[in-house]
């Protein structure tokens, strides 16, 4: 992994939670969670309440390779903190096979992690920004080609309406290389991520764009992609590495 970008291979995290659970989740899983995954090689990008439902902890983090993926997570789900915590942290969940394999949509278009700096165990501070995430489920054509179209067609149109595409992904279809923790393997993907300096920033975007993109979406998008878009409302939570 190039030191300022990550990563080839992500994973997109979407939990179901048992009603009211997801704070102890999120203590749990930022106090021993998070540097204990990065000791064996991996990255924890970041960790989000999703403000539409109260219910749904998101996560991401990054590998090297397929490869390195399999080993890292032999090493952290094989190793004793996993073990100790497991039972606390599945007790949380109805659900957490809801995951995306991604990769770059293109060489640049990872994540930087130029000055990003993860706020350590005893900080206080409330995590800032919110980041949306945007999920198109492919019709009839690859990530590649949609890369290509969102590229030409999106990017300028987001663009003029003040947003920045932060990264974008399209499925990694590579077999997975962990089978004991599911992906979603009949998904055709593409994601784009964008950061509001807060939730009420987003709202008025969301508000103000609406009419040109629904319009863009009802011109270009039906002969690319299968229903509706996926939006997610992400709030960083204190340690996310990933935040405004």
């Amino acid at each position: 992994m190039r030191a300022r970008t990550c990563c080839p291979v992500v994973e997109l995290r979407q939990y179901t939670l048992k009603a009211g659970r997801r704070d102890a989740l999120i203590e749990l899983f930022e106090r021993e969670f998070i540097e204990t995954q990065e000791a064996t090689g991996m990255i924890v990008l970041g960790q989000f309440r999703d403000l539409d439902d109260p219910d749904r902890f998101v996560w991401l983090r990054g590998f090297a390779d397929m490869a390195s993926r399999a080993t890292a997570l032999q090493e952290f789900y094989g190793g004793p903190v996993w073990k100790a915590h497991r039972d606390a942290a599945n007790a949380t969940m109805i659900d957490s096979d809801n995951v995306l394999l991604l990769r770059p949509a293109r060489s640049e278009s990872a994540f930087s992690l130029t000055n990003v700096t993860r706020p350590p165990r005893e900080s206080t501070e409330t995590a800032r920004g919110v980041l949306v995430a945007t999920i198109y489920h492919l019709g009839g054509t690859t990530g590649d080609d949609f890369t290509d179209f969102f590229e030409r067609e999106l990017r300028p149109s987001l663009q003029q309406t003040g947003t920045f595409v932060l990264a974008s992904f399209v499925t990694e279809h590579h077999p997975n290389t962990f089978p004991r923790l599911p992906v979603r393997e009949d998904v055709n993907a593409f994601v784009w991520f964008s950061l509001f300096p807060n939730r009420a920033a987003w709202d008025s975007y969301a508000k103000a764009s609406a009419v040109p993109m629904h319009e863009w979406e009802l011109k270009k998008l039906p002969k690319l992609i299968k229903g509706q878009s996926e939006v997610l409302v992400l709030a960083p939570t204190a340690r996310s590495l990933i935040h405004g």
